[in-house]
């Protein structure tokens, strides 16, 4: 990191009017954000006088946060591509244009996930020689380390080439956010074995196994939680049905310890407890303790949050965004696809 971007504020600006609950969520965030972290600046994206009333009516000071006027909405029902070509001046649209154009440094919303991420590479445009941008998510493990994945649903369809730029990409990542040095990749297959799998597998493997990349080998679904490898890579569609099941995994098991707590008050003595042991057990997948997932691929820091993002969850959105501003993560990116990609 240079000593200009060490004195330099980071600008990141946020879809105000993303989300379930914007602009609520996103006011007080954003408020949370900048208590905790200095040097960062806040620009929040949406509809001004909306913003203004909120902030009012509860007593939020936002005196250091700027404002930029969107008078349009990409709602969660909208097509992507056709929402941002006929909603110019939506807060996702304009928000993305600021990192395009460099008055902000990062970008992040909780609105439509699909448009978001086609505001992120139509507009912010790609890394040169990246051909598909990715999203990961990250798992929590027995190791207590994370096992990232990519791509966790950002295109259905992938070729053997974006999963190696996926595994590039990924390995950056993992190592300058999570600190892993050279860390392990896994491919998503159905065995552990070179043999196995579809066409896309069997190319996929060939690419990584030849590459100069720290390559494990084959990794099955169940070793994700076991922490077998720090990054696994897969096309989007496996990776959001992966994504989808772990999400259910805590309501699941709301409900089970419910249903058991219901069948008398001994039972809801010992749910009472179980319920409390693995509310801290299993804190690390709760998605408001990361915030969202950047979008890696593209030329600007883009992040994604959840629909139902909580002022937690996009204060967190916010010191990822400024994480991977001081960690110069897009030059790094750019620099090893250069260095690895095949062409």
């Amino acid at each position: 990191m240079t000593e200009s971007r060490n004195k330099r504020k980071c600008i990141v600006a946020i879809d105000a009017m993303g989300g379930d609950f914007a602009p609520l969520n996103e006011l007080h965030g954003a408020v949370l954000a900048l208590k905790e972290i200095d040097n960062v600046e806040v620009v929040l994206v949406g509809n001004e006088k909306l913003i203004r009333d909120t902030a009012s009516k509860e007593s939020i000071d936002i005196s250091k946060i700027s404002i930029v006027d969107a008078q349009e909405v990409i709602n969660m029902s909208d097509t992507p591509t056709v929402a941002i070509r006929k909603k110019p001046n939506s807060s996702l649209v304009i928000g993305a244009n600021l990192v395009k154009e460099k008055i902000a440094d990062a970008f992040v919303s909780a609105g439509n996930t699909g448009a978001m991420l086609a505001a992120a590479t139509l507009l912010i445009g790609r890394i040169k020689g990246v051909g598909r941008p990715t999203i990961g998510a990250s798992y929590p493990t027995q190791t207590g380390k994370f096992t990232t994945v990519f791509d966790s649903g950002s295109s259905v369809d992938s070729k053997p080439s974006h999963l190696f730029e996926y595994a590039i990409m990924g390995s950056i990542f993992a190592s300058e956010i999570y600190n892993y040095p050279n860390p392990t990749i896994g491919l998503l297959n159905v065995g552990e074995e070179e043999s196995k799998g579809n066409e896309l597998a069997l190319a996929s493997h060939q690419l990584l196994k030849n590459s100069k990349l720290n390559f494990f080998g084959n990794v099955e679904g169940r070793d994700i939680f076991k922490g077998k490898v720090d990054i696994v890579v897969c096309d989007g569609f496996t990776g959001n049905v992966v994504l989808k099941l772990a999400e259910s995994v805590i309501g699941f098991l709301k409900i089970k310890i419910k249903q058991y707590a219901d069948k008398g008050i001994l039972n809801s003595l010992k749910a009472l407890v179980v319920k409390n042991v693995l509310k801290v057990a299993l804190k690390d997948m709760d998605y408001q303790s990361h915030g969202g997932v950047p979008v890696l691929g593209v030329n600007g820091i883009a992040i994604v949050g959840h629909g139902s993002s909580s002022p937690l969850a996009v204060k967190n959105m916010i010191l990822r965004a400024k994480e991977m501003y001081d960690k110069n993560l897009i030059e790094k990116m750019e620099e090893a696809i250069n260095k690895y990609a095949v062409n």
